[in-house]
């Protein structure tokens, strides 16, 4: 794994992804090369709503392409595990303009 400033410190810890088209997607960081393509295992897609709280779309083994990728965050555990996200509400994101 040579490329992708920082990204090595975060491999084996909980991340999360913000992709060009508004995903946000959370998992355990495993791999990434040259390209920053990204894989993530115990991924669930977060889905925001203003109407309902937010949905975990279960997606297990995750590969996201590097090009794909606006954002890469590491994640507060306990920080995140101390969120209700069934009353959480919020505006999707809009896809990014390039």
């Amino acid at each position: 794994m040579a490329a992708g400033p920082g990204l090595e410190s975060l491999v084996d810890q909980t991340i999360s992804v913000i992709t060009n088209d508004g995903r946000n997607i959370v998992g355990v960081l495993k791999g990434f090369d040259q390209a920053t393509n990204i894989i993530l295992d115990e991924s669930h897609e977060r889905v925001y709503s203003t109407k309902e709280g937010v949905q975990q779309l279960v997606l297990g083994l995750y590969i996201i392409r590097g090009d794909n990728i606006s954002v890469v965050g590491e994640l507060d555990e306990e920080l995140d595990s101390a969120l209700d996200l069934s009353n959480l509400r919020a505006h999707p994101l809009k896809p990014v303009i390039h």
